[in-house]
């Protein structure tokens, strides 16, 4: 695709899997390998600073693009919790045998959104704009970020993708590394989550997307992978983010935590569920490079 830099998962396993085998803790406390879909940093860095001091146990956390994390438990063989920003991973790391069935419980909700620099520079007003000659956008790689793979159903369902997809120029390995690409603008527009704009709210704005047109709400479920040394603990940490406590410190970033508030933005949408990439999206990407 033109000007695509596609940024290869491989490049965060390195990474982060120096973070995740270098983790030092002090004797006798409890340590915990954490799994974190980076749609939830925010609000997460608060909660782990917090509980390791509460429970005195240590979270070796690893941040990344869902699916990006899944292969890297699968590889590390590793992993006490597994935070999906999409149930799509969660069903995909259950019937991996990746993930302990059942124990996906959910945390928060997330709307599709655009999000473009404050100043909004390429006048993007709507979801149809993002086709129009010359406009550069940044999207989640598909293929292991769950944002991507809702920013491809969006176009699909909207029958946007052909006309929409020469304009990417950026694939991002995580949700995180999106939502800086407008940030710092870098792109016109990127196909994001409605709390990147409580991330950086000096530096971007939040285009609402037409309530009509969003095909599928996302939420973000917190489960225990096969590899976890202490079960009781891991179940503890899950229940402690679930707690009314945090669950304010998800507010206090724009995240939605009832079904009924994340309607108010779709309520034609789906919740959850899967969406699987349509081989015209590989046949766009391979006849664009």
């Amino acid at each position: 695709m033109k000007k695509i830099f596609l940024i290869a998962y491989c490049a965060l396993f390195l990474v982060s899997g120096q973070k995740l085998f270098s983790a030092n803790t002090d004797s006798g406390r409890k340590e915990l390998t954490f799994f974190c879909g980076s749609a939830d940093k925010v609000p997460m860095e608060e909660i782990i600073e917090n509980y390791e001091s509460e429970r005195n146990v240590s979270i070796s956390v690893v941040y990344g693009g869902s699916g990006s994390l899944l292969s890297q438990m699968s590889l590390s063989r590793k992993g006490d919790v597994y935070l999906s920003g999409s149930p799509d991973y969660i069903t995909i790391g259950e019937s991996k045998n990746l993930l302990i069935k059942d124990t996906a419980k959910k945390i928060s909700y997330l709307i599709p959104a655009i999000i473009v620099p404050k100043s909004n520079p390429a006048k993007i007003k709507k979801l149809e704009d993002l086709k129009k000659k010359g406009i550069k956008i940044g999207i989640g790689n598909p293929e292991s970020v769950c944002l991507g793979l809702y920013g491809i159903e969006l176009l699909d369902y909207n029958n946007l993708l052909e006309t929409v997809m020469p304009n990417v120029v950026v694939f991002a390995k995580s949700c995180e590394d999106t939502a800086t690409l407008a940030a710092l603008n870098k792109v016109d527009a990127i196909i994001g989550w409605d709390v990147f704009e409580s991330w950086n709210p000096d530096a971007v704005r939040w285009i609402k997307i037409d309530k009509n047109k969003i095909p599928r709400i996302a939420y973000v479920a917190m489960a225990v992978p096969v590899f976890v040394k202490d079960r009781a603990a891991a179940d503890d940490f899950i229940n402690y983010v679930l707690s009314a406590k945090n669950r304010a410190i998800f507010k206090k970033w724009g995240y939605i935590s009832g079904e009924k508030e994340a309607k108010l933005y779709a309520p034609k949408a789906k919740i959850g569920g899967e969406y699987n990439l349509p081989e015209k999206y590989y046949k766009i990407i391979k006849n664009e490079k």
